[in-house]
């Protein structure tokens, strides 16, 4: 079977050394509770010196800290360390094959896999086999970059979707009977995960075939009704971010190289994610919800207001009794985009009428990178879960806003014709159904 066809690699995995505490190894993904910096201390003090990934990445609630520099060499001295003291041992390559339980499913599963980064671009217009479904902040990858370009691992909080619906490409594996590398609880009532060694070579090949048939030119242009497309296998749908990281790296690597067929080889050309098939019953969509710090709401109205007239739209907005009478109030409206939201416990809607953009997000998104661009007291975050929402846009100077769930069935026909969607449009379960870092991989070459 020929992997490279269908961008995927076979990953000589590393996982803990037997003995180790795998609670406290296998930590949430770094981009989480990030206005919550009490969570991230809490998993400190659960951690404590003990070996965990936690001492591999870089919570972004600490991004702004004064210490970045040094915990950044923090950060790869420890890669090094693990390796050297034997902290992770190399299972025989193959995939891993994981079935994740939540507190809101029972079960979710997933393939860790190896892409190539040569079939994937993260810009808003790629037609790669490899796509973002969101739009890349390039102002986020500078501190990513700096961790990944002197590291000697990775280890993956990428989730990458795959379009099954007769599901061919995971659940068969269930099926079978696989070594089973790893099984246990996660920290902080997170749920559990299993994991099994796939390294069979006929299931291997099965997998491989699978995914061939999914990326065949006449059956993806029969299922999405599209003519001379270029073919969407993988679309993100966590750590879009990281993966770009992952990117932007190899292609430095490239410039840097003179040797271009001996470096085909380097490990750098592929990235660790975690395979998801989009119609897996445990895989919800979730919305971003976004809160506004240090705001003060009639100037944003103001702004919107302005905003929306430059655009051809109109904007109103109405005022509400409670939490409950928003959560009745009827939140779809031809030719309008409606925005519930809480400001210092006052709860009301804004309506946009005649917007230009298509989705919700696209007008929103719009609108607060402009207001944000000229209003630097102003700061914004992006959450899970609406009581967050109410408990932060509650506070003084704050706004939040509650935001619509994607669908799932059209998930891959959008990004198929539109290309890739406003930033922080959807979230992949709650944050506590995050991808946990678990398995690792060697970045460098041997001769590095």
């Amino acid at each position: 079977m020929n992997f490279e066809k269908i961008a995927l690699g076979l990953p000589h995995i590393l996982l803990p050394r037997e003995g180790l505490d795998l609670k406290k190894w296998a930590v949430v993904a770094c981009d989480q509770y990030t206005s919550q910096p009490q969570v991230w201390e809490k998993i400190k003090d659960l951690v404590g010196d003990d070996p965990s990934t936690l001492h591999m990445i870089f919570p972004e609630v600490y991004l702004e800290d004064s210490d970045k520099d040094a915990r950044i060499v923090s950060i790869n001295r420890t890669m090094a360390r693990y390796l050297q003291d034997g902290i992770l041992t190399e299972q025989r390559p193959g995939f891993v094959l994981l079935e994740r339980r939540t507190a809101h499913a029972p079960s979710r599963k997933g393939l860790v896999v190896a892409l190539d980064l040569e079939h994937y671009d993260f810009s808003a217009t790629a037609k790669t086999l490899i796509r973002a479904t969101e739009g890349t902040v390039i102002d986020r990858l500078p501190p990513r970059i700096k961790i990944r370009e002197q590291a000697a691992l990775e280890s993956p909080h990428i989730m990458v979707l795959i379009d099954d619906p007769e599901r061919t490409v995971i659940e068969p594996l269930f099926q079978k009977a696989l070594p089973k590398l790893y099984d246990f609880d996660l920290m902080m009532d997170s749920g559990h995960l299993t994991g099994y060694l796939v390294d069979d070579e006929k299931q291997l090949n099965a997998v491989a075939a699978s995914l061939e048939r999914l990326a065949d030119p006449a059956y993806f242009q029969q299922r999405y009704g599209v003519q001379d497309t270029r073919v969407l296998l993988y679309a993100m749908g966590d750590g879009n971010h990281s993966l770009a990281t992952a990117k932007v790296i190899w292609e430095r690597l490239k410039e840097q190289t003179e040797d271009k067929a001996a470096l085909m080889q380097h490990p750098a050309r592929y990235a660790l994610v975690e395979l998801v098939n989009i119609h897996d019953p445990g895989l919800e969509f979730e919305p971003i919800h976004r809160v506004l710090f240090n705001c003060a709401f009639g100037e944003l109205f103001e702004a919107l207001q302005a905003f929306c007239k430059a655009q051809g739209a109109q904007c109103s907005a109405s005022t509400l009794e409670s939490l409950a009478a928003l959560k009745a109030y009827p939140l779809t409206q031809t030719g309008a985009h409606i925005f519930p939201f809480v400001n210092e416990g006052r709860f009301g809607v804004l309506t946009v009428e005649h917007p230009k953009q298509y989705l919700e997000y696209a007008t929103i998104q719009t609108f607060l990178d402009d207001y944000l661009s000229s209003h630097g007291q102003t700061r914004i975050d992006y959450v899970h879960g609406e009581d967050i929402v109410t408990e932060l846009g509650s506070q003084s100077g704050n706004i939040g806003f509650y935001m619509p769930t994607i669908s799932k069935s059209t998930f891959f026909k959008t990004i198929v014709l539109d290309g890739a969607l406003p930033r922080k449009t959807f979230s992949m379960g709650h944050a506590d159904e995050k991808r946990f870092y678990m398995e690792c991989r060697k970045i460098t070459s041997e001769k590095s």
